[in-house]
């Protein structure tokens, strides 16, 4: 079994930085740049969030299988990561200086923009996933090494999501989204230089070479039981938590009318994962990943109905706020911790390195769900009424007010009681956990 030392888990963990930012930000800021600044219409800005990332559904598997392929064994992903996000610093930035009007050619720039940083996205984060089941073949140091980097990601997400609606308000209009999105491009550059950098001297425990074709390991990939489940699972709770990223926004704005309660209610959401995802970690060892996995879901599900309770003050949605938190952080460890678990067994049951493909599909599908998350709330809004704006504060119709509180609640919640259903067949922990078990005896 192969443990890692402090250094290099903390080198590892800090790729989160990268695509803690990356992840969040955008749908956090871009549905209200667009319909709030640009003036486009809610449901055709939902969809403008929603298009890049559906591109990377079927760009990361491409990206994982590339990455597979590399002809530098030793340093197999370091490459695609450097390089990659580089450029996806600079693609983020120019998204945000572009037209203003009229909202056409404004919404078409950050569609290509968007379009861009995604393709160069699936070249960091797949190989940066891929890495976690090369780095290590030890179950229980793959979750040492993922609670690791879900901390850094966590406070990439709580740095990046408190500042930038932050700095958009302090600064106002286009100049504000600027700024943030400078502050933004320097954070996925930190990021990318500390993994880099962070993990050169790490070795790989995995040698299988990439064999067969694209989409025969494609297919492949789909047909294991435990990785659709899984991948299924996981899916079902990115639409939720987008739905809910893309929605603070509008909440603080048009429900609790208090704009700078979104940074607070970020803050309050991703914050416990900081101190509890080495809890859920510890849970984790006791009754498996997926037993943890399940419970953080319900956790979440809590606070996502609790949020129901948002038109009636800043003070319930916080504390909401705060057990979707508790659920959130265990609900990232877990999943990100079963994924090497299957890319790993997978390889040493083939002979065949599909670890980057195995990454890809899962990047590819997680990243469809965060998308699929903004576009949905993009409809529910249109359904309520919601008036698009260009800059100016509009007054939100009853329903518009109710289709926010409803979409970042009822429907979130509803969904992740729905992802316990393919989570229950799931069968790859249970033997995992028996064969460490009986390796430490």
């Amino acid at each position: 079994m192969t443990a890692l030392s402090r250094g290099t888990r903390a080198g590892y963990a800090l790729g989160g930085i990268a695509s803690g930012t990356y992840g969040t930000v955008p749908g956090l800021i871009l549905m209200p740049f667009l319909t709030d600044l640009l003036g486009v219409d809610a449901a055709i800005a939902g969809l403008i969030v929603f298009a890049p990332k559906a591109w990377d559904f079927f760009l990361n598997p491409i990206a994982g299988r590339l990455s597979d392929r590399s002809k530098h064994p030793r340093d197999r992903r370091r490459p695609f990561i450097l390089r990659a996000g580089i450029l996806l610093a600079l693609a983020f930035l120019a998204m945000f200086f572009g037209p203003t009007e009229p909202p056409v050619a404004a919404a078409l720039w950050v569609l290509v923009l968007f379009l861009a940083s995604a393709t160069v996205y699936a070249f960091f984060q797949v190989p940066y996933l891929a890495m976690s089941a090369e780095i290590t073949d030890d179950y229980s140091e793959r979750t040492r090494l993922v609670t690791w980097r879900v901390i850094v990601f966590t406070l990439a997400i709580l740095i990046s999501g408190a500042t930038a609606p932050a700095l958009v308000e302090l600064v106002g209009g286009v100049a504000g989204y600027r700024i943030m999105a400078g502050a933004m491009a320097v954070l996925i550059l930190i990021g990318t230089a500390g993994v880099w950098w962070g993990t050169r001297h790490v070795g790989l425990t995995r040698t299988e070479v990439a064999g067969g074709r694209l989409f025969e390991q494609l297919g492949i990939v789909l047909r294991d039981r435990d990785a659709r489940s899984l991948i299924v699972a996981y899916v079902l709770q990115a639409v939720a938590i987008g739905m809910v990223l893309g929605g603070v926004v509008y909440v603080a704005r048009h429900v609790v009318h208090d704009p700078s309660a979104a940074t607070i209610a970020f803050v309050c959401f991703v914050a416990p994962a900081v101190v509890l995802t080495p809890v859920w970690s510890m849970l984790g060892r006791r009754v498996g990943k997926k037993g943890g996995f399940t419970a953080a879901t319900v956790v979440m599900m809590v606070g996502l109905l609790a949020l129901l309770s948002a038109r009636a003050g800043t003070t319930p949605m916080l504390i909401a706020s705060g057990i979707v938190g508790v659920g959130y952080a265990g609900a990232q460890l877990f999943p990100l911790a079963m994924l090497p678990d299957i890319a790993a067994e997978d390889a040493k049951r083939s002979g065949v390195n599909r670890i980057g493909m195995i990454s890809g599909v899962w990047s590819g599908f997680e990243l469809l769900g965060y998308a699929l998350g903004p576009a949905l709330l993009g409809v529910v809004l249109s359904i309520g009424g919601y008036v698009a704006s260009s800059g100016s504060t509009v007054p939100q119709p009853e329903s518009a007010q109710w289709a926010i509180v409803l979409g970042v609640s009822l429907i979130p919640a509803s969904l992740c009681a729905i992802s316990l259903v393919p989570l229950r067949r799931y069968r790859l922990d249970d033997r995992l956990r028996a064969e460490a078990q009986t390796q430490t005896v």
